[in-house]
């Protein structure tokens, strides 16, 4: 029983496993095929998911003015990003301000952060 329980179906396919051969007669596998040098697969997905929570957080848990000055400052959803002078020249306040707005908005997201990895 143990020994039909184990077998491999047909249609098993295994990342290591000879799928091919290249023109040089080398064996391909479909970990070749898959891998990418740029970036692994698995780290791309958490990163996104991190990058997706983190948007989520900023949303739920900063006010209108502190949201703007992130998405500005760091280039948040697309937007380029700016310097604290260029902030505080569009929002027509002080670049000071802009930077005690940045610094109170990133100290929230901290602590939330901190939070959700202690429950």
């Amino acid at each position: 029983m143990h020994l039909r329980a184990t077998r491999r179906s047909r249609n098993d396919l295994f990342l290591e496993e000879p799928i091919s051969r290249d023109g040089d007669g080398n064996e391909v596998t479909l970990m070749d095929i898959l891998s990418d040098e740029r970036e692994d697969i698995a780290e791309q997905v958490s990163r996104d998911h991190q990058a997706r929570a983190l948007a989520a957080l900023i949303v739920s848990r900063l006010g209108r003015r502190e949201r703007q000055v992130l998405h500005l400052r760091f280039g948040l959803g697309g937007v380029e990003r700016k310097t604290q002078r260029e902030i505080a020249r569009m929002l027509g306040i002080s670049r000071s301000y802009v930077s005690r707005i940045e610094k109170k908005a990133m100290r929230k997201i901290g602590r939330e952060l901190r939070d959700e990895r202690e429950a």
